[in-house]
Formats: C-alpha cells, sequence, structure tokens
C-alpha cells in the first residue's frame, strides 16, 4: 500500500487556543527537553573524561597495563555502546539494546582495571549504572551498582592506596551510583504516573462527554414524545372539530372556521417537522471530541473538524471512542508531546478520521486490543482503518456515508 502523502493544515491548538500551522511531518528533536539535554551533557562528560587519559597515556604520564592503542579502541567501544544506548533506546528493538548494554556493563570495568590510577575514568561507571534503571529491574540495578563498586576498590587496591582511602573511594562513587539510579527510577516513577493520570483523564472526559450527550439524546427524544402524544394529538383533534363546525355552521361563519382550520393544520404540521428534527437531531461532535482534549497536560492535541461533517449517535459515539484510543496510544505508547487529529468529508460525503503524532513509534509494532477495538468499530460501520509509523505513529480510517 503506498504511503499517505504529508498533509499540511490549519488547526485549533486547545493547549494555547490559537491557530497555527502544523505538518504532519515532524523531527524527533523539535522538543529540546530536559532529558536530550542530559544525554548531551552525559554524552560530553563521557568523551572529556577519556580524552585527559588517552594525552597522559602517550606522553608517559599515565601507566596503563596494555597499549594505549589497545585502550584507546576499547574506549571507542565503550564511547560506542554508551551512545548507543542513550540515543537510539527508544528506536532498537529491546534485545539489541540489551546486548549493546551487556558490553558496556562488561567493558567498562575492564577499562578502569587496566587504568588504574586514572583517577576520573570510574565516573563512566556511574553512567552504566543510571543506564541500568532504564533497562533492567532495581534487583539487576543494585547488582551492578556492586559490580561497579568492587572494580572501583580492586582498580584503588592495585594503586597502592591504603585501607581508608580505598574505603572512602568505593563509598564515594557507589553513593554517586545509588543516588544516580535512584533519581532515575523516581523520575520513571513520576513519568509513568503521569501517563496514567493523562490516560485517566482521557477515558474519563470521553466517558463524561458520551453521557452528556446521551442526556441530552435522551432530553429530545422525550420532548419529541411530549409533543407528538400532547400537543400533535390535540391540533389532530382541533382539526376534526373545525372540520366538524364548519358542515354545520352558517355562511358568514364558514370563512372564519376554514380560516382556523388551516392554522391548526399548518401548527400540527410544524409539530410533526419539529418532532423529526429533535428525534434525527445530531450530536455536536467537535463539542464532545472538545471535552476529552480540554486540560489534557499531554500531549498537545491539535484538533481538526470540518463544520461540514454531520453523523448520527452511532457514528458520532465510534468516533469519539476512537479518538480517546488515539490519545491513549500516544500517552502510553509513542511517549508523545503533540498529537494532530482530522476529522472531515469527501465528495462523496464519506468521513475521513486522520492522526498522526511526534512520538517514537517503531515500524514493527503489534496491534494491541485498543487498536483491535478500533478496527473492529469502524468496521461495524462498514469502514476500514489502517495504522502506520512514519516520523510517527499514524491513523487513516474511513466510514461511508450514511
Amino acid at each position: 500500500m503506498p504511503p499517505v502523502p504529508t498533509v499540511v493544515y490549519f488547526t485549533h491548538d486547545h493547549w494555547h487556543g490559537c491557530r497555527l500551522s502544523c505538518s504532519n511531518t515532524l523531527g524527533w528533536m523539535k522538543n529540546f527537553g530536559a532529558d536530550v539535554w542530559s544525554g548531551v551533557v552525559g554524552s560530553l562528560i563521557s568523551v572529556v573524561i577519556g580524552i585527559p587519559i588517552i594525552v597522559m597515556g602517550v606522553s608517559g604520564d599515565a601507566e596503563f597495563a596494555v597499549p594505549v592503542w589497545l585502550w584507546t579502541i576499547g574506549f571507542a567501544i565503550l564511547l560506542a555502546l554508551q551512545l548507543t544506548c542513550m540515543w537510539l533506546m527508544d528506536v532498537l528493538p529491546r534485545r539489541i539494546i540489551l546486548a549493546v548494554f551487556t558490553g558496556q556493563v562488561v567493558l567498562g570495568p575492564i577499562l578502569v582495571l587496566l587504568v588504574p590510577r586514572a583517577g576520573w575514568i570510574p565516573v563512566l561507571l556511574v553512567f552504566t549504572a543510571a543506564m541500568s534503571s532504564y533497562l533492567l529491574t532495581p534487583t539487576w540495578s543494585y547488582a551492578i551498582i556492586g559490580l561497579n563498586t568492587a572494580t572501583v576498590t580492586v582498580a584503588s587496591l592495585i594503586s597502592g592506596g591504603d585501607f581508608v582511602e580505598m574505603v572512602i573511594v568505593a563509598a564515594i562513587y557507589a553513593l554517586l551510583q545509588l543516588v544516580s539510579v535512584l533519581s532515575t527510577f523516581a523520575t520513571l516513577r513520576e513519568s509513568r504516573m503521569r501517563r496514567e493520570l493523562a490516560t485517566a483523564h482521557t477515558e474519563l472526559g470521553a466517558a463524561s462527554a458520551l453521557l452528556a450527550e446521551s442526556t441530552r439524546a435522551e432530553e429530545r427524544l422525550r420532548i419529541s414524545r411530549e409533543l407528538h402524544d400532547l400537543v400533535g394529538h390535540q391540533l389532530t383533534a382541533l382539526t376534526l372539530e373545525l372540520e366538524v363546525a364548519r358542515h354545520k355552521a352558517n355562511p358568514p361563519v364558514v370563512e372564519h372556521v376554514d380560516r382556523a382550520r388551516s392554522v391548526a393544520r399548518e401548527l400540527l404540521a410544524d409539530v410533526r417537522v419539529a418532532v423529526g428534527q429533535l428525534r434525527s437531531s445530531a450530536p455536536d461532535l467537535r463539542e464532545t471530541l472538545e471535552r476529552i482534549v480540554a486540560d489534557l497536560p499531554e500531549p498537545k492535541v491539535h484538533l481538526l473538524i470540518d463544520p461540514e461533517v454531520s453523523v448520527d449517535e452511532q457514528t458520532a459515539t465510534t468516533l469519539v471512542r476512537c479518538g480517546q484510543e488515539i490519545i491513549t496510544n500516544a500517552i502510553r505508547h509513542a511517549r508523545a508531546t503533540e498529537l494532530w487529529i482530522q476529522i472531515q468529508t469527501d465528495e462523496d460525503g464519506a468521513l475521513t478520521l486522520t492522526a498522526t503524532d511526534d512520538g517514537l513509534a517503531q515500524a514493527n509494532f503489534v496491534l494491541g486490543n485498543g487498536l483491535r477495538g478500533m478496527t473492529e468499530r469502524i468496521e461495524a460501520l462498514g469502514g476500514r482503518v489502517r495504522f502506520w509509523v512514519d516520523g510517527g505513529f499514524r491513523v487513516a480510517a474511513t466510514v461511508p456515508a450514511t
């Protein structure tokens, strides 16, 4: 299936309440946040630590257990492994990242022990411990802290330090690793709770919007029944009475009776039209979706609904549930910061729903229960839906005209 072309359109930003131009093609570096800055700083620190050691080895000011060129190659490999884990963690398959991280865990202590008197090299082990909190369980992270601390202790022993110095150095590096791991776990837990809160907010908003629309629909139905059963029947009876009066009235009165009967018939026709409109009144899709995305902390949702879109209650419910699932997917899996949803009609009257985010979805994704449920809802209306990844997770659904 050929790729869907990039669409550029104007949307309403429900975060800032302004109009802005958006493109479906976005770079992942668009939001240069704290995570990116910490990655840049960590990468620079790793490079800055290694280069002086290499220079000292070349000049003979540092003792290496192996040739300097061999240690330099090992350091370059460690740096490559670290950068791969740091920058491609959400891009490469997990098994590859775990293999790369295993190499980092093994190679780091080796490089430290090969230059035991180079004081700052063990800082690389702190980065390894911090990285473990993103990939492994706390038990494994604490095991890596123990391995790295033992490495620092052995390096201090090889360098000829006394017992007190050895204990102090080992304690300092153990504390640094522990603080980095615990702070990372706390950050990840906060991020997970924020996503869960946003998901709950979306689900609650959808349920509240659908309940409100259902309540309005029931009220319209009640009013239409009251009009039909009471006013309609009374006007019908009045029309019949006027018909009888016309046949019994004297000629001067017939004209007034005909005029009253005509008014009664017009009123009866107006009541029937009003009843029909109340029964077939389409729900406000825009208002319903806006209630779902209002006050959503993240992602920032840009919503565009064609003014010509008019749907029945079943289609509106399906589109609302699909929008809810798209938002939930962007929060839970893509970790997106921006989401664009567009609903419009084509020349044949068919509805099209398109969505894209700026998250980090993988091309080999597997449909979960939510996306499968979305597919079933669209297909139940005779439509079709497809999902793909192209710079972000994308959805395109079509519902035929009713």
